[in-house]
């Protein structure tokens, strides 16, 4: 059988010896590691906000040259660079720990800054992922970063890129949108891009497990509705506002209490992996919208890998909130949430 093609991605320091440097910048203590009182949104004295402005404040004027810009930069071919998302990309051209443009200093506090944006319980599977999405390299031999604005100021926002992973931390510099803009999360588990049957491997999967059970409690009607012939294209993350009432899938307006609390379960399996500011900021947006009742549940028959009516590619989508979960040929998650839809993806 021909390998089920990608085009999305087509185009250093280990784990062991990053915990066992004590990042210098908080008296020793990794930024990480600082507690915080209070939970949403991110504010500029977050953590891992905490953390880039003194990765911002250690680099020199070369260094910055290279890997700053200002807030609303934008190239011809990528458009507004601080909004970009993809499935497979460098943002800027140095990687974290795969050459010596970064002290081991530096390297070590993108390393708190990464930390620090991920739930705890899910930080072993981020490294996981990234190795096995990097043919078995260590964590920063092909990722890359971006600073845009002034850290500490109201407009900054620190991006980390590389493939399978898209993330950010800005202090809610844009407070309308979680996460700072559209994140991207995958992985592929195996040597080869193509996954069999249920993605052994996948840390991801489970996710798409959860949405599936939910599936399986859906009446024929209801069936009929989640089910659509074939997926939009997987960057397709752009809000649709009021017209979400005329999208394709089920309406969750029309499930019943007991599925909307199985939705309420995989809406809080989507979330887990990051930060707990960035879990709360998640769900405030999709209050202001109206919440899970205002959204939509997809489920793409074009895409199911083993035909067995598990399916690997599906949506959950609201006015200002788009969750789209693609599986074949294995796991991208494109995540765009904002508590309006006027928010804008790529300008």
């Amino acid at each position: 059988m021909a390998e089920r093609e990608c085009p999305e991605c087509t185009p250093g320091v280990d784990r062991r010896g990053f915990l066992a440097t004590a990042a210098a910048v908080a008296g020793g203590v990794p930024l990480f590691a600082t507690a915080k009182a209070s939970a949403a949104p991110p504010t500029k004295t977050s953590a891992p906000e905490t953390a880039v402005k003194a990765l911002y404040d250690s680099l020199t004027a070369d260094q910055k040259k290279i890997v700053c810009f200002p807030w609303d930069h934008t190239e011809k071919d990528r458009g507004l660079l601080r909004t970009r998302v993809s499935a497979n990309w460098q943002i800027t051209k140095p990687t974290i720990t795969g050459g010596d443009f970064y002290t081991k200093k530096q390297q070590t506090i993108v390393h708190d800054i990464f930390k620090g944006l991920t739930n705890p319980d899910w930080y072993d599977r981020f490294l996981k992922q990234l190795k096995d999405d990097s043919d078995g390299k260590p964590w920063g031999a092909l990722q890359s970063i971006a600073v845009f604005g002034e850290p500490g100021t109201d407009k900054f926002e620190f991006v980390l890129t590389g493939r399978h992973q898209t993330l950010r931390a800005d202090g809610n510099c844009e407070p309308h949108v979680a996460f700072g803009g559209p994140v991207f999360y995958g992985h592929s588990a195996g040597e080869n891009t193509d996954q069999p049957q249920n993605h052994p491997g996948n840390v991801f999967w489970p996710q798409a497990q959860a949405a599936n059970k939910v599936y399986q409690m859906l009446s024929e009607k209801q069936r009929k509705a989640a089910l659509i012939a074939k997926a939009p294209k997987e960057s397709a993350v752009g809000f649709r506002g009021e017209k979400i009432a005329e999208a394709p899938g089920l309406a969750l307006s029309d499930m019943t209490k007991d599925q909307v609390a199985e939705m309420e379960k995989v809406l809080a399996c989507l979330i887990e992996p990051f930060r707990v500011e960035d879990r709360d900021e998640v769900t405030d947006c999709l209050k202001a919208q109206g919440g899970l009742s205002k959204c939509r549940l997809s489920f793409y028959e074009d895409a199911d890998i083993a035909k067995d009516q598990v399916w690997d590619n599906w949506r959950l989508e609201g006015p200002a909130f788009v969750w789209y979960f693609r599986g074949d040929p294995h796991v991208h998650v494109w995540v765009h949430v904002a508590d309006s839809p006027e928010v804008k993806l790529n300008s």
